[in-house]
Protein backbone atom coordinates (compact mmCIF):
# COMPACT_ATOMS: atom_id res chain seq x y z
CA UNK A 1 0.00 0.00 0.00
CA UNK A 2 1.65 3.46 -1.07
CA UNK A 3 1.23 6.28 1.80
CA UNK A 4 0.85 9.60 0.27
CA UNK A 5 2.73 12.49 1.81
CA UNK A 6 0.62 14.90 3.36
CA UNK A 7 0.99 18.63 2.02
CA UNK A 8 0.67 19.69 5.84
CA UNK A 9 1.41 18.17 9.50
CA UNK A 10 -0.60 20.50 11.51
CA UNK A 11 1.02 20.78 14.70
CA UNK A 12 -0.99 21.49 17.69
CA UNK A 13 0.26 21.74 21.09
CA UNK A 14 -2.14 21.93 23.85
CA UNK A 15 -2.28 22.39 27.46
CA UNK A 16 -5.49 22.93 29.47
CA UNK A 17 -6.99 24.02 25.82
CA UNK A 18 -10.69 23.15 26.93
CA UNK A 19 -13.12 24.41 25.74
CA UNK A 20 -11.29 26.71 23.42
CA UNK A 21 -9.84 23.22 21.29
CA UNK A 22 -13.42 22.08 20.33
CA UNK A 23 -13.54 25.44 17.58
CA UNK A 24 -9.74 24.99 16.91
CA UNK A 25 -10.32 20.97 15.57
CA UNK A 26 -13.48 21.95 13.96
CA UNK A 27 -11.69 24.51 11.86
CA UNK A 28 -8.83 21.84 10.69
CA UNK A 29 -11.87 19.07 10.14
CA UNK A 30 -13.58 21.61 7.70
CA UNK A 31 -10.40 23.33 5.83
CA UNK A 32 -11.08 23.31 2.11
CA UNK A 33 -7.68 21.59 1.44
CA UNK A 34 -9.08 18.44 1.81
CA UNK A 35 -8.46 15.53 4.63
CA UNK A 36 -6.12 13.39 2.22
CA UNK A 37 -3.79 16.38 2.28
CA UNK A 38 -3.80 17.16 6.13
CA UNK A 39 -2.24 15.18 9.19
CA UNK A 40 -3.02 16.64 12.31
CA UNK A 41 0.18 15.46 15.24
CA UNK A 42 -1.62 17.08 18.87
CA UNK A 43 0.45 16.41 21.40
CA UNK A 44 -0.76 16.81 24.93
CA UNK A 45 1.09 18.85 27.62
CA UNK A 46 -0.03 17.32 30.49
CA UNK A 47 -3.32 18.58 30.71
CA UNK A 48 -5.96 17.57 32.99
CA UNK A 49 -9.05 19.23 31.74
CA UNK A 50 -10.45 16.74 29.52
CA UNK A 51 -7.84 18.41 26.40
CA UNK A 52 -6.40 14.83 25.97
CA UNK A 53 -9.64 12.90 26.36
CA UNK A 54 -10.93 15.22 23.71
CA UNK A 55 -8.25 14.90 20.93
CA UNK A 56 -8.40 11.31 21.33
CA UNK A 57 -12.26 11.60 19.96
CA UNK A 58 -11.14 13.82 17.70
CA UNK A 59 -8.70 10.91 16.39
CA UNK A 60 -11.24 8.60 15.91
CA UNK A 61 -13.78 10.25 14.00
CA UNK A 62 -11.63 12.94 11.78
CA UNK A 63 -11.36 11.91 8.04
CA UNK A 64 -7.99 12.89 7.89
CA UNK A 65 -4.63 11.35 9.88
CA UNK A 66 -4.32 11.96 13.66
CA UNK A 67 -1.63 11.03 15.64
CA UNK A 68 -2.12 12.00 19.49
CA UNK A 69 0.90 12.30 21.82
CA UNK A 70 -0.26 12.62 25.98
CA UNK A 71 2.97 13.48 27.74
CA UNK A 72 4.46 14.91 30.85
CA UNK A 73 3.94 18.84 31.21
CA UNK A 74 6.72 20.38 29.43
CA UNK A 75 6.47 23.79 31.33
CA UNK A 76 6.17 25.65 27.74
CA UNK A 77 4.99 25.44 23.94
CA UNK A 78 8.31 24.72 22.59
CA UNK A 79 8.27 20.85 24.04
CA UNK A 80 5.32 20.12 22.32
CA UNK A 81 5.91 22.04 18.93
CA UNK A 82 9.46 20.37 18.83
CA UNK A 83 8.01 16.45 19.62
CA UNK A 84 5.32 17.27 16.89
CA UNK A 85 7.90 18.44 14.43
CA UNK A 86 10.06 15.29 14.55
CA UNK A 87 6.70 13.38 13.78
CA UNK A 88 5.78 15.11 10.79
CA UNK A 89 5.75 13.94 7.38
CA UNK A 90 4.17 16.90 5.20
CA UNK A 91 5.74 18.96 2.69
CA UNK A 92 4.54 21.75 5.17
CA UNK A 93 3.88 22.22 8.23
CA UNK A 94 1.73 24.66 10.56
CA UNK A 95 1.99 25.63 14.50
CA UNK A 96 -1.73 25.83 15.18
CA UNK A 97 -2.42 26.90 18.53
CA UNK A 98 -5.08 24.95 20.64
CA UNK A 99 -6.71 28.15 21.95
CA UNK A 100 -7.09 29.72 17.98
CA UNK A 101 -8.46 29.00 14.66
CA UNK A 102 -8.18 28.53 10.99
CA UNK A 103 -10.11 30.43 8.22
CA UNK A 104 -11.70 27.42 5.98
CA UNK A 105 -9.31 28.33 3.45
CA UNK A 106 -6.36 28.70 5.09
CA UNK A 107 -4.47 25.96 4.75
CA UNK A 108 -5.51 25.48 0.97
CA UNK A 109 -4.33 29.49 -0.22
CA UNK A 110 -1.06 29.27 2.01
CA UNK A 111 0.11 25.87 0.34
CA UNK A 112 -0.72 27.36 -3.18
CA UNK A 113 0.98 30.70 -2.55
CA UNK A 114 3.83 28.35 -1.67
CA UNK A 115 4.24 26.06 -4.00
CA UNK A 116 3.30 28.45 -6.44
CA UNK A 117 6.40 31.22 -6.12
CA UNK A 118 8.65 28.36 -4.01
CA UNK A 119 8.53 30.16 -1.09
CA UNK A 120 9.86 28.40 2.32
CA UNK A 121 7.41 30.49 4.46
CA UNK A 122 4.32 31.81 4.05
CA UNK A 123 2.18 34.27 6.48
CA UNK A 124 -1.32 34.42 6.64
CA UNK A 125 -3.72 37.25 7.81
CA UNK A 126 -4.16 37.33 11.64
CA UNK A 127 -7.41 38.57 12.94
CA UNK A 128 -6.91 39.24 16.73
CA UNK A 129 -10.09 37.92 18.92
CA UNK A 130 -10.82 39.46 21.84
CA UNK A 131 -6.91 40.18 21.75
CA UNK A 132 -4.37 42.74 19.45
CA UNK A 133 -3.02 41.16 16.59
CA UNK A 134 -0.17 42.59 14.45
CA UNK A 135 -1.32 44.67 11.87
CA UNK A 136 1.80 46.74 10.06
CA UNK A 137 2.41 43.40 7.71
CA UNK A 138 -1.06 43.23 6.25
CA UNK A 139 -1.36 46.06 4.11
CA UNK A 140 -1.31 43.63 0.44
CA UNK A 141 -0.58 40.83 -0.31
CA UNK A 142 2.92 39.58 -1.18
CA UNK A 143 3.41 36.96 -3.41
CA UNK A 144 7.55 37.09 -2.92
CA UNK A 145 9.36 39.06 -0.42
CA UNK A 146 11.82 39.13 2.23
CA UNK A 147 12.41 39.88 5.90
CA UNK A 148 14.44 43.32 5.20
CA UNK A 149 11.94 44.36 2.38
CA UNK A 150 8.75 44.35 4.51
CA UNK A 151 7.29 44.53 8.24
CA UNK A 152 7.61 41.10 8.57
CA UNK A 153 9.86 41.16 11.06
CA UNK A 154 7.23 42.63 13.88
CA UNK A 155 5.22 39.14 13.40
CA UNK A 156 7.38 36.52 14.68
CA UNK A 157 5.23 34.01 16.18
CA UNK A 158 5.26 30.38 15.03
CA UNK A 159 1.89 30.51 13.38
CA UNK A 160 2.89 30.32 9.81
CA UNK A 161 3.72 27.75 7.14
CA UNK A 162 7.19 26.48 7.33
CA UNK A 163 8.53 24.43 4.13
CA UNK A 164 9.34 21.27 6.32
CA UNK A 165 12.90 20.74 3.70
CA UNK A 166 13.88 23.95 5.07
CA UNK A 167 13.76 22.91 9.01
CA UNK A 168 15.00 19.26 8.77
CA UNK A 169 17.93 20.99 6.43
CA UNK A 170 19.02 23.15 8.94
CA UNK A 171 17.89 21.32 12.32
CA UNK A 172 15.85 23.66 13.10
CA UNK A 173 13.52 23.61 16.34
CA UNK A 174 12.43 25.43 19.44
CA UNK A 175 14.92 26.30 21.95
CA UNK A 176 13.43 24.75 24.87
CA UNK A 177 15.94 26.79 27.30
CA UNK A 178 13.74 30.12 26.47
CA UNK A 179 10.02 30.49 28.84
CA UNK A 180 9.44 33.24 26.43
CA UNK A 181 10.32 34.23 22.85
CA UNK A 182 10.98 30.66 21.94
CA UNK A 183 8.99 31.42 18.85
CA UNK A 184 10.51 34.77 17.57
CA UNK A 185 13.86 32.99 17.21
CA UNK A 186 12.31 30.19 15.67
CA UNK A 187 10.17 32.46 13.02
CA UNK A 188 12.90 34.82 12.68
CA UNK A 189 15.85 31.99 11.96
CA UNK A 190 12.96 30.89 9.56
CA UNK A 191 13.20 34.26 7.75
CA UNK A 192 16.93 34.92 7.87
CA UNK A 193 16.80 31.06 5.57
CA UNK A 194 14.29 31.15 3.63
CA UNK A 195 14.53 31.04 -0.14
CA UNK A 196 11.92 34.14 0.03
CA UNK A 197 8.80 34.52 2.45
CA UNK A 198 4.69 35.32 1.16
CA UNK A 199 2.01 36.90 2.95
CA UNK A 200 -1.66 36.40 2.62
CA UNK A 201 -3.37 39.92 3.25
CA UNK A 202 -6.66 39.21 1.50
CA UNK A 203 -7.81 36.55 3.64
CA UNK A 204 -8.37 35.60 7.12
CA UNK A 205 -6.16 33.01 7.90
CA UNK A 206 -5.66 32.84 11.57
CA UNK A 207 -8.29 33.90 14.60
CA UNK A 208 -5.66 34.72 17.43
CA UNK A 209 -8.07 34.21 20.79
CA UNK A 210 -7.96 35.69 23.99
CA UNK A 211 -8.95 33.56 26.59
CA UNK A 212 -11.27 34.86 29.21
CA UNK A 213 -8.98 32.96 31.87
CA UNK A 214 -5.56 34.23 30.48
CA UNK A 215 -4.04 31.17 30.07
CA UNK A 216 -2.72 31.94 26.20
CA UNK A 217 -0.65 34.40 27.82
CA UNK A 218 2.98 33.28 28.42
CA UNK A 219 3.51 33.33 32.13
CA UNK A 220 6.66 35.49 32.02
CA UNK A 221 8.13 35.01 35.52
CA UNK A 222 9.71 37.98 35.56
CA UNK A 223 11.48 40.35 33.98
CA UNK A 224 14.65 38.61 33.38
CA UNK A 225 13.10 36.20 30.75
CA UNK A 226 12.27 39.68 28.86
CA UNK A 227 16.13 40.23 28.52
CA UNK A 228 16.60 36.33 27.73
CA UNK A 229 14.10 36.51 24.98
CA UNK A 230 15.69 39.85 23.57
CA UNK A 231 19.75 38.34 23.74
CA UNK A 232 19.06 35.23 22.48
CA UNK A 233 17.13 37.12 19.23
CA UNK A 234 19.79 40.19 19.11
CA UNK A 235 22.78 37.32 18.87
CA UNK A 236 20.84 35.45 16.40
CA UNK A 237 20.65 38.38 13.94
CA UNK A 238 24.33 39.23 14.74
CA UNK A 239 24.97 35.61 13.49
CA UNK A 240 23.33 35.80 10.86
CA UNK A 241 23.51 39.61 9.25
CA UNK A 242 26.70 41.60 8.87
CA UNK A 243 26.89 44.79 10.83
CA UNK A 244 24.99 47.59 8.69
CA UNK A 245 22.05 48.86 7.38
CA UNK A 246 19.77 45.35 6.95
CA UNK A 247 20.89 44.35 11.16
CA UNK A 248 19.85 47.70 12.21
CA UNK A 249 16.86 47.19 10.42
CA UNK A 250 15.75 44.01 12.19
CA UNK A 251 17.59 44.91 15.73
CA UNK A 252 14.87 47.48 15.97
CA UNK A 253 12.15 44.33 16.67
CA UNK A 254 13.91 43.15 19.80
CA UNK A 255 15.08 46.74 20.59
CA UNK A 256 11.43 48.16 20.16
CA UNK A 257 9.09 45.28 21.79
CA UNK A 258 11.51 42.97 23.56
CA UNK A 259 13.73 45.70 25.84
CA UNK A 260 11.91 48.98 25.37
CA UNK A 261 9.11 47.95 27.54
CA UNK A 262 10.93 47.29 30.23
CA UNK A 263 12.06 50.85 30.15
CA UNK A 264 8.68 51.91 30.06
CA UNK A 265 6.07 52.68 32.63
CA UNK A 266 6.64 49.34 35.00
CA UNK A 267 10.19 50.95 35.27
CA UNK A 268 8.35 53.65 37.39
CA UNK A 269 6.97 50.72 39.53
CA UNK A 270 10.08 48.76 40.05
CA UNK A 271 12.18 49.05 43.57
CA UNK A 272 15.79 50.01 43.18
CA UNK A 273 16.79 47.10 43.31
CA UNK A 274 15.05 45.57 40.35
CA UNK A 275 15.84 48.64 38.72
CA UNK A 276 19.35 48.40 38.88
CA UNK A 277 19.69 44.93 37.57
CA UNK A 278 17.60 46.01 34.71
CA UNK A 279 20.18 48.52 34.05
CA UNK A 280 23.29 46.15 34.49
CA UNK A 281 21.02 43.73 32.09
CA UNK A 282 20.15 45.50 29.60
CA UNK A 283 23.61 47.26 29.38
CA UNK A 284 25.97 44.35 27.38
CA UNK A 285 23.26 44.01 25.08
CA UNK A 286 23.11 47.81 24.26
CA UNK A 287 26.96 48.23 24.37
CA UNK A 288 27.18 45.01 21.27
CA UNK A 289 23.82 46.21 19.53
CA UNK A 290 22.87 49.15 19.96
CA UNK A 291 23.86 52.05 16.92
CA UNK A 292 22.96 55.33 15.12
CA UNK A 293 21.49 52.92 12.52
CA UNK A 294 18.95 51.26 15.09
CA UNK A 295 18.44 54.84 16.85
CA UNK A 296 17.11 57.14 13.77
CA UNK A 297 14.50 54.05 13.44
CA UNK A 298 13.23 54.89 16.79
CA UNK A 299 10.63 58.08 17.64
CA UNK A 300 12.77 60.51 20.13
CA UNK A 301 11.31 59.35 23.48
CA UNK A 302 11.86 55.30 22.25
CA UNK A 303 15.45 56.76 21.44
CA UNK A 304 16.20 58.98 25.06
CA UNK A 305 14.71 55.65 27.06
CA UNK A 306 17.53 53.41 25.41
CA UNK A 307 20.21 55.67 25.76
CA UNK A 308 19.38 57.05 29.26
CA UNK A 309 19.36 52.75 30.37
CA UNK A 310 23.10 52.28 28.06
CA UNK A 311 24.16 55.37 30.27
CA UNK A 312 22.85 53.68 33.30
CA UNK A 313 20.71 56.85 34.13
CA UNK A 314 17.58 55.75 35.88
CA UNK A 315 17.20 59.26 37.16
CA UNK A 316 16.87 60.83 33.79
CA UNK A 317 15.00 58.09 33.14
CA UNK A 318 12.50 58.54 35.80
CA UNK A 319 11.65 62.21 35.06
CA UNK A 320 11.31 61.24 31.32
CA UNK A 321 9.33 58.73 32.44
CA UNK A 322 7.08 60.95 34.50
CA UNK A 323 7.19 63.60 31.82
CA UNK A 324 5.59 60.96 29.57
CA UNK A 325 2.97 59.33 31.66
CA UNK A 326 1.45 62.88 31.87
CA UNK A 327 0.63 62.68 28.19
CA UNK A 328 2.11 65.87 27.22
CA UNK A 329 3.66 66.84 23.60
CA UNK A 330 7.10 68.17 24.25
CA UNK A 331 7.81 72.26 23.60
CA UNK A 332 9.55 72.30 19.35
CA UNK A 333 12.61 73.69 19.60
CA UNK A 334 13.50 74.89 16.01
CA UNK A 335 16.64 76.70 15.09
CA UNK A 336 16.89 78.58 11.79
CA UNK A 337 19.88 79.13 11.72
CA UNK A 338 21.30 74.86 11.67
CA UNK A 339 17.90 74.31 10.16
CA UNK A 340 17.21 71.39 12.90
CA UNK A 341 14.25 70.82 14.71
CA UNK A 342 14.18 69.37 18.61
CA UNK A 343 10.95 67.63 20.76
CA UNK A 344 12.05 69.33 24.42
CA UNK A 345 11.62 66.41 26.52
CA UNK A 346 13.41 66.57 29.58
CA UNK A 347 16.86 67.31 29.78
CA UNK A 348 16.95 69.06 26.59
CA UNK A 349 20.22 71.45 26.63
CA UNK A 350 20.43 70.66 30.45
CA UNK A 351 23.88 71.17 31.07
CA UNK A 352 23.91 68.80 34.43
CA UNK A 353 22.93 65.80 31.93
CA UNK A 354 25.15 64.31 29.92
CA UNK A 355 22.86 64.42 26.79
CA UNK A 356 23.66 65.27 23.52
CA UNK A 357 20.82 67.50 21.08
CA UNK A 358 21.63 64.83 18.43
CA UNK A 359 19.30 62.12 20.53
CA UNK A 360 16.04 64.53 20.48
CA UNK A 361 15.95 65.25 16.51
CA UNK A 362 12.53 63.60 15.63
CA UNK A 363 13.09 60.74 12.83
CA UNK A 364 10.92 59.09 10.40
CA UNK A 365 8.79 57.38 12.83
CA UNK A 366 7.01 60.40 14.10
CA UNK A 367 3.80 60.90 13.09
CA UNK A 368 3.15 64.52 14.32
CA UNK A 369 2.45 67.65 13.14
CA UNK A 370 3.30 71.21 13.75
CA UNK A 371 -0.05 71.54 15.50
CA UNK A 372 0.78 69.45 18.04
CA UNK A 373 2.92 71.57 19.26
CA UNK A 374 3.53 74.71 21.44
CA UNK A 375 7.03 76.05 20.34
CA UNK A 376 9.57 77.15 22.86
CA UNK A 377 9.74 81.30 23.28
CA UNK A 378 11.40 83.31 20.58
CA UNK A 379 14.17 84.47 23.05
CA UNK A 380 15.59 80.48 22.72
CA UNK A 381 15.91 80.58 19.09
CA UNK A 382 15.35 84.30 17.01
CA UNK A 383 13.05 84.32 14.64
CA UNK A 384 9.56 82.52 15.44
CA UNK A 385 8.00 83.05 11.99
CA UNK A 386 11.15 81.65 10.25
CA UNK A 387 11.19 78.69 12.72
CA UNK A 388 7.86 78.05 12.00
CA UNK A 389 8.36 77.84 8.72
CA UNK A 390 11.32 75.63 9.27
CA UNK A 391 9.90 73.28 11.42
CA UNK A 392 6.65 72.60 8.59
CA UNK A 393 9.66 71.83 6.37
CA UNK A 394 12.25 69.81 8.46
CA UNK A 395 8.96 67.60 9.73
CA UNK A 396 7.64 67.20 6.51
CA UNK A 397 10.29 65.93 5.05
CA UNK A 398 10.55 63.39 8.07
CA UNK A 399 7.08 62.40 7.99
CA UNK A 400 7.64 61.23 4.46
CA UNK A 401 10.93 59.50 4.88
Amino acid sequence: MTVTQPDVSVIIGAYEAMPYLVKCLRSVEEQTLGPDRIEVIAVDDGSTDGTGERLEEFAERAAMAVTVIRQANSGGPSGPRNVGLDKARGRYVFFLDADDHLGPEALERMVAMADAQGTDVVLGKVIGVNRIAPKSMWGKTLPRTDVFSSQIKFTLSAQKLFRRELLTRHDMHFDESLKTGEDALFTMEAYLRADGVSVIADYDCYYLVGREDGKHVTKSGGYRLRFDSARALMGLIAEHVPAGKRRDGLMVRPFLITLLPQFGPAFLKDDEEVRRDKLALAEPLIDAYWTEGVADRLKVNERLRMNLAGLGRADLLVDLLVFLKKKKAPTLHVDPRSRKAYLGYPHFRDKAAPVPDSWFVPTARETVTIESFKFAPAAHFPGMRTARRVARKVLGRRAQG
